[in-house]
């Protein structure tokens, strides 16, 4: 299992991409919160309202769901994996039942 740190403009994204990745079953779950965003850009340093999306989904999804988050957005965002070495197992055994393919199990990651 893996988690995908996204940053988006707006909840509303967050929203739309997040229920997208689900129906696809790109992902087992999504959250998504408000923060706020401090970057340097062209020499000045920008504080803004950003929004993080976490998916948790499998290593082998990223890049279907970098491509789905590209087909709702036009901007540069982040998009990070991080690796979740130990799970539960209700929620190992949730995952695989809802994203894995068929002969795919998640013990196998």
């Amino acid at each position: 299992m893996v988690i995908l740190y996204i940053t988006l403009n707006t909840d509303e994204e967050a929203r739309t991409i997040s229920r997208a990745l689900l129906e696809k079953r790109l992902a087992v779950c999504t959250n998504w919160f408000s923060i706020t965003c401090a970057y340097r850009w062209k020499g000045e340093i920008i504080e803004e309202p950003e929004t993080v999306l976490i998916v948790k989904t499998l290593p082998e999804r990223y890049e279907a769901i970098a491509e789905e988050v590209r087909r709702h957005i036009s901007y540069t965002n982040f998009i990070a994996q991080i690796d979740v070495p130990k799970i539960n197992n209700a929620f190992a055994s949730w995952l695989e039942e809802e994203i894995c393919t068929q002969g795919e199990n998640i013990s196998d990651k």
